[in-house]
């Protein structure tokens, strides 16, 4: 439908679609926010949990869609990419906090555990696909099933560990008692409306999601783009707009945790995913189609989530341009990672 379409309307209702999906996940976290508030529940295991499964329903729709159509590379370029533009959200999301950086905000250790595990959950797919990923049945590969462990392994983990204080940040802000500086105006609305609400907000994110990709995909074409880029670019742009609005929107409320933990969790499902894409992909174990740009983003997303795992036992303090110097790097490592993405398109 939109191959009929001049650029400059695809381009426009790129942008109108974009603005629908920002909308949807800004309020899906205001009432996840809220929920958390009302039942007392961990913000951390929340943003973990229920709020990166909801920003990932576009993620599992097109990838599942490109495997099944014998698109593998794609499949991991959309989801390789996503995971980079994933942890870009979090240098952005720290313009908006405004005291002190986002890095420094979170008390609670889950935060650094699951950035920690989405870096060995990384390096785990990387060591496979350097070694050789092997059939198991059929064309399901040993690989998709030592990830989808590892994942199932983390959620254990983090579990265990989100009401213990292993240690204790000092000279820090408590972001969950001051109530006083809370202005989600979503706080008083019933459970079930908060409910009913996420509901909506997530199914207008699948469906906005799926359109974004579509057009994405015949943007790739018009422009003459390479496929390997625009999977790790501009599809994975257009999947990550959930966890971009999402977890600006936390902060906004102040719920500092639950953003990060957002994007962490949102990454750990990414590679979870790589188990329903291996069954969908019938022409052998998936992780063998990585081609060059795939490994280089996988590569460069294994450095960035270290780096800000870093930023968070450091917490720095003061701002560059509206940054912390954690946040900085992050965005220097991304710009970089897509120049040599962009040159490596058709090697």
């Amino acid at each position: 439908m939109f191959n009929d379409l001049p650029i400059i309307a695809n381009l426009a209702l790129f942008a109108v679609i974009a603005s629908g999906v920002w909308l949807a996940g800004t309020r899906l976290s205001y009432c996840i926010d809220a929920i958390a508030e009302q039942t007392h529940l961990a913000r951390a295991f929340l943003g973990l949990i229920l709020l990166a499964t909801a920003t990932e329903l576009p993620e599992v729709v097109t990838t599942l869609t490109a495997s099944a159509g014998g698109k593998g590379a794609l499949a991991l370029n959309n989801m390789f990419g996503g995971m980079l533009l994933q942890l870009l959200v979090l240098a952005i999301a720290d313009i908006f906090v405004k005291d002190g950086t986002l890095s420094s905000r979170p008390h609670n250790p889950t935060v650094i555990v699951a950035g920690l595990l989405c870096v060995t959950s990384m390096s785990a797919v990387l060591i496979i696909y350097l070694l050789g990923d092997k059939t198991l049945i059929y064309h399901f590969g040993i690989g998709s099933l030592v990830v989808a462990v590892l994942y199932i392994s983390a959620m254990y983990i983090l579990e265990q560990i989100q009401d213990r204080h292993i240690w204790s940040a000092v000279d820090l802000p408590d972001e969950e008692t001051h109530q006083n500086d809370r202005d989600n105006r979503f706080d008083k609305k019933s459970r079930k409306y908060l409910i009913s609400s996420s509901l909506i907000a997530g199914t207008i994110i699948l469906v906005f999601g799926v359109i974004l990709v579509r057009l994405a995909d015949t943007l790739a074409i018009q422009t003459g783009l390479g496929q390997s880029f625009v999977g790790a670019s501009l599809l994975a742009l257009s999947t990550s707009m959930p966890e971009l609005s999402t977890s600006i929107a936390a902060v906004r409320v102040k719920a500092y945790t639950m953003a990060i933990s957002n994007i962490f969790g949102s990454n750990l499902i990414m590679l979870f995913l790589l188990f329903p894409n291996d069954l969908a992909f019938t022409s052998g174990p998936i992780i063998n189609e990585m081609d060059k740009p795939a490994a280089f983003a996988l590569t460069a997303g294994i450095f960035m989530a270290a780096v800000y795992c870093g930023g968070m036992l450091i917490r720095p303090k003061v701002k560059y341009c509206k940054m912390g110097v954690d946040s900085l790097a992050l965005v220097g490592i991304y710009l970089a990672s897509l120049w040599v993405m962009f040159t490596l398109r058709h090697v």
